[in-house]
């Protein structure tokens, strides 16, 4: 069904903004925490997420942009599509400020004039070819993959925070059940070689983690607002203005839709992530011949000294093949 209504949530900050700063580095301060400089860095793309929307997704409904406040000098914020959302007006005052994405992304149920189909992107993710609604929703379920993988602990990364999401997982669901429920969703033959992996966890009960492929994940709006309000502890998870061990992410909603079966397989193919330090070349060739529909690009393996010369290189690729300006642009 292609005729439904989709909307697309992005999120940006502007790591150059002297007042925004500021507040970074008092609340810093006050927390007592080291910043980590590549959670907030700027790599000058956003206007290029614009513009591979708009060749690759031009039937998309509204498009929520979510900033603290600040906004790019180029955005056109008279384009009919673009709704601009600050922090506070949809985050509870007692939690601001917030440099916690979980926190910023936890809180979109809250958003009134958010559809109630909605796809969510970090502006590292991008559309990278032709894509069409059922790509993301198939008659109003959400696509996905249903595949489980255990979570590898590292010092470095997210996995607190997605243990933590599992551990709730674990109190609702188990992996018997959720798989005798929808078989043929977690045996698709198109997740390719990743099927193995459901089934290596057969011979466990308790869910051991989920496959996460770093892409943008299409979400049910009533269903993300119910299951952040019936499972997380808010005054715990929300006050904290900095990634911290209590995190859960939006991976949880993510979680309780592939338990619940509320999914429709898609292949495992659709979109791949990348880190930019490691993998310009292959970047380069997938941007140049659209080789997956999303692509995901991390901020990772790229040392201070490096930064603008890898930051110019992407800069110069997504120009060479996103040359013409948006709507979304002056």
């Amino acid at each position: 069904m292609d005729n439904e209504k989709i909307d697309f949530i992005v999120t940006w900050v502007d790591s150059n903004d002297i007042k925004w700063l500021k507040r970074l580095s008092d609340e810093a301060q006050k927390k007592k925490v080291i910043i980590d400089q590549e959670r907030f860095r700027d790599w000058g793309l956003l206007k290029y997420w614009f513009r591979s929307v708009e060749q690759n997704a031009p039937w998309v409904n509204k498009i929520f942009l979510i900033t603290e406040g600040h906004l790019p000098k180029w955005l056109n914020i008279d384009n009919d599509k673009l709704i601009v959302v600050k922090h506070s007006e949809y985050i509870s005052n007692k939690y601001l400020p917030t440099f916690n994405s979980n926190v910023i992304e936890l809180n979109f149920g809250n958003i009134s004039s958010l559809g109630e189909k909605f796809v969510l992107f970090n502006d590292d993710i991008f559309i990278n070819a032709k894509t069409k609604p059922s790509d993301y929703f198939y008659k109003g379920i959400p696509k996905d993959v249903g595949i489980f993988s255990p979570i590898i602990a590292k010092e470095e990364g997210v996995s607190t925070t997605v243990l933590n999401n599992v551990k709730i997982i674990n109190s609702y669901f188990n992996s018997r059940d959720v798989i005798k429920s929808n078989p043929s969703k977690w045996f698709s033959t198109k997740y390719g070689k990743h099927l193995l992996k459901n089934v290596i966890v057969l011979p466990w009960k308790d869910i051991l983690g989920f496959y996460d492929s770093h892409l943008a994940i299409s979400y049910d709006k009533k269903l993300y607002k119910n299951v952040i309000n019936e499972t997380i502890n808010k005054d715990l998870v929300f006050r904290n203005s900095f990634r911290g061990a209590s995190d859960v992410s939006h991976w949880l909603v993510r979680y309780w839709q592939l338990c619940l079966g509320d999914f429709t397989p898609r292949s495992s193919n659709f979109g791949k992530y990348y880190d930019i330090g490691s993998s310009l070349d292959d970047i380069k060739k997938d941007i140049k011949n659209s080789k997956h529909s999303i692509i995901c690009l991390n901020d990772s393996n790229v040392n201070e000294g490096s930064f603008e010369k890898y930051k110019q290189i992407l800069i110069d690729i997504f120009q060479s093949k996103y040359s013409k300006k948006s709507t979304f642009e002056k």
